[in-house]
């Protein structure tokens, strides 16, 4: 370790110490939001348990968020024994994993999580962490508008035209939970005013296409429905495929066809749902935390999860977790924590004060009244989450922000879809090798 890395370290590591009162577990959670919400409350129903001995109660550390995740590694890397837990996200543990120890969860995980959000956890075969909040996609859509749509002959005479002139097939419009990635692009097609100036809305959907590593992650879902992946088994890069040439080309089609804003190369989260609460936007292809904005904003949106290609449907997933510190000075405590945190005592808990776990269907059912939002993440979690092969390696932010590059790029129109493949893969190829 340089010098310069020891002093940053030594000055995180007492940063983290400022105005810690003494404990023997400490877990070091993601400050803010309803994840600090959700782990304060679970912590209060563990350090209440009658047979708890005081010396392995819980106490919480939370820091900025800013530049949370580079912070870390530094305190890891110098061995720092301020937390003896501390949080990982799917996308960071292969750069945290030298600094943390594998762990054994406890025997109800399986049951309550599934193996899909397990997954999220998991690097080289072995699990780092308990998994506590999962992101995912979700398909929102004006329901009013779609059927509308399918009650109207003449209307659907016009989607059949604006389909085959673009699409080559004259197509029928379907319910959202039905569509593939096609009919996801032919209704945007119809509801865009560029194409069909009778459409109610202006744009048929948004594409969110900002040079941002978290759009990647939104864009993701489309390439893997036609089979598309980061590598296969061997390792070798297989971004220069079929699949990602297929959807990059669709999205290029609603770019030149004005069915997402012109200006959505710039957007990101935010933006995006500003213009679909706005009413300008039909359907569009969204994290699940943006579900009660959207809905509050637009009362006819519904929501199923993303359009099939043909392997089937997918989404994205990635989590939140706790983990193991190498350095921790209480091992067995903290490894205690861990378990009982991998409950459905502990899950349920966490869920009810805000948390968003990704929960098995059985253990989902029993929130059904108090968080039915989960009851369709732990679905969809479970039925079509994936994580690409090579998304939880050491370098895996790096290649969702060489693909941003090089794709919105393409999307953008500065280079053409040959070179913007070409480029990636040569990225890819370095950062995974």
């Amino acid at each position: 370790m340089t010098r310069k890395m020891h002093l940053l370290a030594t000055a995180a590591a007492l940063s983290l110490l400022s105005g810690l009162a003494q404990a023997e577990v400490t877990v070091l959670g993601w400050p803010g939001g309803p994840e600090e919400t959700a782990l304060r409350a679970v912590t209060e129903v563990y350090n209440a348990q009658p047979d708890l001995a005081e010396e392995n109660k819980v106490e919480l550390l939370f820091t900025s968020r800013d530049g949370f995740f580079d912070k870390l590694q530094v305190d890891l890397a110098a061995g720092s024994t301020a937390f003896d837990v501390n949080l990982i996200a799917t996308y960071s543990i292969g750069r945290y994993a030298p600094y943390m120890e594998p762990i054994t969860l406890s025997d109800q995980a399986g049951a309550v999580f599934g193996d899909t959000v397990l997954k999220t956890m998991q690097f080289d075969g072995q699990q780092y962490g308990v998994p506590t909040d999962l992101s995912l996609h979700f398909l929102y859509f004006r329901l009013d508008l779609t059927d509308a749509l399918m009650a109207d002959d003449a209307a659907k005479a016009r989607y059949a035209e604006i389909s085959q002139q673009h699409l080559g097939k004259a197509m029928e419009p379907k319910a959202p939970a039905d569509w593939t990635w096609e009919d996801f692009v032919a209704n945007a097609l119809y509801f865009s005013q560029s194409v069909n100036p009778d459409s109610p809305t202006r744009y048929g959907t948004v594409i969110q296409a900002k040079n941002l590593l978290f759009n990647m992650m939104v864009f993701h879902s489309w390439p893997r429905s036609y089979g598309g992946n980061w590598m296969d088994d061997a390792g070798t890069i297989t971004v220069d495929s079929e699949a990602f040439r297929t959807a990059l080309s669709q999205v290029k089609m609603l770019f030149d066809l004005g069915a997402t804003p012109p200006d959505s190369t710039s957007y990101e989260y935010a933006e995006a749902n500003a213009a679909y609460a706005a009413g300008q936007v039909a359907a569009m292809v969204q994290w699940n935390a943006a579900a009660g904005e959207l809905t509050a904003a637009q009362a006819a949106t519904g929501t199923t999860a993303p359009p099939a290609g043909p392997d089937g449907k997918f989404t994205h997933i990635h989590g939140l977790g706790l983990g193991l510190n190498k350095a921790a000075e209480n091992k067995e405590g903290a490894i205690a924590f861990l378990q009982w945190l991998s409950t459905e005592e502990a899950a349920l808990a966490y869920a009810k004060a805000g948390g968003a776990p990704g929960l098995a269907a059985e253990t989902a059912a029993k929130l059904a009244t108090d968080r039915p939002d989960l009851v369709q993440v732990g679905e969809y979690a479970s039925t079509y989450g994936f994580v690409m092969n090579g998304g939880t390696s050491e370098k895996a932010l790096s290649v969702y922000e060489a693909q941003a590059k090089e794709f919105t790029g393409y999307w953008a129109g500065t280079q053409d879809l040959d070179t913007a493949l070409k480029n990636a893969a040569t990225a890819m190829a370095d950062l995974l090798k």
